[in-house]
């Protein structure tokens, strides 16, 4: 079974419902970025209280910051992981795989949550949170399409992706997933 995976997809393709299911199941390190930067500043590490003091002004944790809390997770790890919400474009990638070759852990499998822009938005406005209004989702999914979608070429360019529906029932998707793992 892949072991060392990558989530893609849109907002609101169940991308965190289905990493939490699949690591529980196989036993695989959860790592997602904004939970590894949140423990980061609360276990007040150095490299938390480098990102606090950049979050704190509304600012964006540099790559090199990302990278560095991925690295300390993964060096030694013995495990399997899935990697979620990093990397956001194809510069990140490259720093990635980088990194993975590093420790010698590199991906084997990035899963590509396909779903069409009306159920995306019909989950997003379901969800009830205040920031989500059709305008923002539409927003927000336009910047994704610019700026993550072209993560799909650069995997299937490299023969690592692997795209399932993300349409359906919660177990629907998680067999999905779980059949193109073998």
């Amino acid at each position: 079974m892949k072991q060392r995976l990558l989530f893609l997809g849109p907002p609101g393709a169940g991308k965190g419902t289905q990493a939490d299911r699949l690591c529980k199941k196989n036993n695989l390190l959860h790592l997602s970025t904004g939970d590894l930067l949140r423990s980061e500043v609360q276990a007040g590490t150095d490299l938390g209280q480098k990102a606090q003091t950049i979050m704190s002004k509304g600012g964006l944790v540099s790559d090199e910051l990302v990278l560095s809390i991925v690295k300390n997770k993964l060096i030694g790890l013995d495990s399997g992981w899935l990697l979620d919400g990093f990397p956001r474009n194809v510069f990140q990638a490259q720093a990635l795989e980088d990194l993975l070759v590093q420790v010698d852990q590199p991906i084997q499998l990035v899963v590509f949550l396909k779903i069409d822009d009306g159920l995306l938005i019909q989950r997003l406005l379901a969800r009830g949170r205040d920031d989500d209004n059709e305008e923002v989702i539409r927003h927000r999914l336009e910047v994704y399409k610019n700026m993550t979608a072209p993560l799909v070429d650069h995997y299937r360019g490299k023969g690592l992706l692997k795209a399932i529906s993300g349409s359906g029932t919660i177990d629907e998707i998680s067999n999905r997933i779980q059949e193109i793992l073998e």
